[in-house]
């Protein structure tokens, strides 16, 4: 009896070191502690935070204040990856180090086992990836690993996870043959542009060639290529793999069974404990989390006090404004300005009460999805350095925007004037930004953006631009930002531009966040105009076409690709056909001919030279010739 409470006493001194753990921002800490390069997290400070609903840390996406992404994507990252503080977040589910610098072998992630989503996409990843790498990961249910320079076999541990729905391994080196597949639940599946041979297995038969495309030594039914050559079986490779562990044979000792089944005893202790943990928490009440809900965070924008507003008027020296979109509260007046009633209107008081979500971190600001009372969702921007304007001015113009009316062009619905900060409300589009879509983002629905649905796009990015063109003629530049993230997909593709007209709002040092500033005309001399718009425009149809993310948008320039360059140096060398993403290629309805007019016309729209440059007008006029079906050649030449 004694033996057995001593026994209880040893386990309960050993219990505190294993359920004890870092704090999430204690972790984060170290994960940046190993970046290079880093500055894009400098929100991540030791007196903050990760999760608080007033001022997040970049890059997170969080629910109940618990931190269960990382999206670090695009932040010119290098380094280490440290495991073992990610090990320490216990609630995360996703990450996301898309388009960074990182290289060498993969990191041993691996040890992550309740991740269900995995981004390495367009780093400088390299070496084989062990065949059981993914073995102990049973809950991916994607992994996105194309653009790197991974080599050797495709591990067969992919094959068996059950609940994978994307897979993209596209523009690696890859080798042998494709793996079988138990659970082939996938969406998407992309495995292009390796050195992969054999058969595709018949479990991958409802995809198209294009997910294949670029691997010269595959066969079968789905490329037309008849298989001559018996393949090996992939259930041999498997069980060879599996027959290297555990081979010893040799019997334990009674010592280490003793200590296995202590160990075994403590676990189940540590179970129990987060069992009581969890039942405990789940009977908090309505208040307490009832769905699983990845990536969102509940958030509140602050709502200004009677006092700061009454300093605000008088530092304005505007007097407080009653209409449609005032709302009184506290004995003082805090204003949400109706620009636009077309999708009904509503007060501050409502949209501060609303639940809310983080949408993304924004070169001016923070992004939220706000779900109001009668379910309708909006987007709120919040921006701070948005002062070169009055609060009159700032009023008329954005009340000017509101006045827009185009149907590629997503007008603002309401606003709200702080001198610390301003929101702008917008109309929520489900599908999200075009850049998400061509560069494989994990929160948005893929849409499918085949050839006739990128011409619809760039066709309607053109004509919203040349409406703003018009409407916007006194700006110095009319949008000033386009690119693919301010670009939106509404249903059936429909592309609606966002974010212009900032140039005449932002502050005169925040400005060259703004695209239209990183232009070959203003770095060289300092001349923004509304030709400006037309280069971004030329570098969004080389990114539409090419399915590469332009170097062109990061500040250093190091990473993704030089499109403009890309471009000039293919057409010299007559090579333009290798530019065309191969997911357009070989789409039943492509037309080379057609692609390539219109990588013509995106190479005439990033002229260095402003004069050569094409006019919007005469650029519109280009796009809307090109055509889904085979035309005759247009003859468009470049000086």
């Amino acid at each position: 009896m004694a033996e057995g409470w001593l026994f209880k006493l040893f386990l309960l001194m050993l219990l505190p070191p294993l359920t004890f753990s870092v704090s999430d921002s204690e972790a984060l800490l170290r994960l940046k502690k190993f970046f290079t390069n880093s500055s894009a997290l400098n929100s991540w400070v030791p007196s903050s935070v990760p999760c608080n609903k007033q001022t997040p840390w970049g890059g997170l996406l969080c629910h109940n204040g618990v931190v269960q992404g990382l999206r670090l994507e695009g932040m010119g990252l290098s380094g280490r990856i440290d495991v073992d503080a990610l090990v320490e977040i216990k609630g995360l589910r996703s990450l996301s180090v898309i388009n960074n610098s990182f290289q060498g072998i993969i990191p041993q992630l691996n040890r992550l086992g309740a991740l269900k989503a995995l981004f390495l996409s367009g780093n400088q990843f390299s070496g084989e990836i062990p065949p059981h790498f993914f073995t102990n990961m049973k809950s991916l249910k994607k992994v996105w690993l194309s653009h790197n320079k991974f080599i050797g076999g495709i591990p067969f541990s992919l094959g068996q996870l059950p609940h994978l729905i994307e897979l993209h391994l596209e523009n690696n080196q890859f080798s042998g043959y494709i793996p079988a597949f138990d659970h082939p639940n996938f969406k998407s599946i992309n495995l292009s542009n390796n050195r992969l041979g054999g058969e595709i297995p018949i479990s991958l038969s409802n995809f198209s060639a294009n997910s294949f495309a670029g691997n010269p030594g595959l066969c079968g039914k789905i490329l037309g290529i008849n298989c001559t050559k018996p393949v090996q079986n992939t259930a041999k490779l498997v069980t060879n793999q599996k027959r290297v562990v555990g081979k010893s044979g040799k019997k334990l000792s009674p010592k280490i069974i003793v200590a296995l089944i202590t160990l075994g005893v403590m676990l189940v202790f540590v179970i129990i404990l987060a069992a009581i943990r969890w039942m405990k928490k789940k009977k908090k009440g309505p208040n307490g989390p009832t769905t699983s809900s990845e990536g969102a965070i509940e958030v509140q924008v602050s709502v200004p006090t009677a006092k700061e507003e009454e300093v605000n008027r008088k530092r304005s020296g505007s007097s407080s404004r009653k209409g449609s979109g005032h709302v009184k509260g506290g004995g003082g007046a805090a204003e949400l300005v109706m620009v636009n009633d077309e999708k009904g209107s509503f007060g501050l008081t409502e949209l501060m009460k609303a639940a809310a979500e983080v949408l993304g971190n924004g070169e001016l600001g923070f992004c939220y999805k706000v779900t109001m009372a009668n379910e309708a969702p909006v987007v709120v921007k919040r921006i701070r350095d948005m002062n070169a304007l009055g609060k009159d001015e700032f009023d008329k113009q954005v009340k000017q925007f509101g006045n827009l009316r185009h149907p590629n062009i997503l007008t603002p619905l309401a606003y709200h004037y702080r001198r610390e900060e301003k929101l702008l409300v917008y109309q929520y589009l489900p599908n999200g930004c075009l850049l998400y879509q061509l560069h494989g983002e994990h929160d948005t629905p893929h849409v499918g953006l085949d050839w006739p649905a990128r011409l619809k796009i760039v066709q309607g990015i053109a004509k919203g631009l040349d409406y703003l063109h018009m409407e916007l003629a006194s700006l110095d530049v009319p949008h000033g930002n386009l690119k693919s993230s301010n670009v939106l997909l509404g249903p059936d593709n429909h592309p609606f531009l966002s974010d212009y007209g900032f140039c005449s709002l932002v502050n005169t040092d925040r400005v060259e966040a703004l695209f239209a500033y990183k232009t070959p005309d203003v770095i060289q001399h300092g001349n923004v105009s509304p030709k400006s718009d037309v280069y971004c425009l030329g570098v969004v149809i080389l990114e539409i076409l090419t399915g590469r993310f332009p170097s062109q948008y990061l500040n250093d320039g190091n990473r993704g690709t030089d499109v403009v360059q890309w471009a000039e140096s293919a057409f010299a060398e007559s090579r333009q056909a290798e530019m065309l993403d191969p997911e357009i290629t070989s789409s039943q309805n492509s037309s080379l001919a057609n692609m390539e007019k219109l990588l013509h016309i995106g190479l005439l729209c990033t002229q260095t030279s402003v004069e050569n440059r094409l006019e919007i007008k005469e650029a519109l006029r280009m796009i809307e010739e090109v055509q889904v079906e085979e035309g005759p050649p247009l003859d468009i030449s470049i000086e």
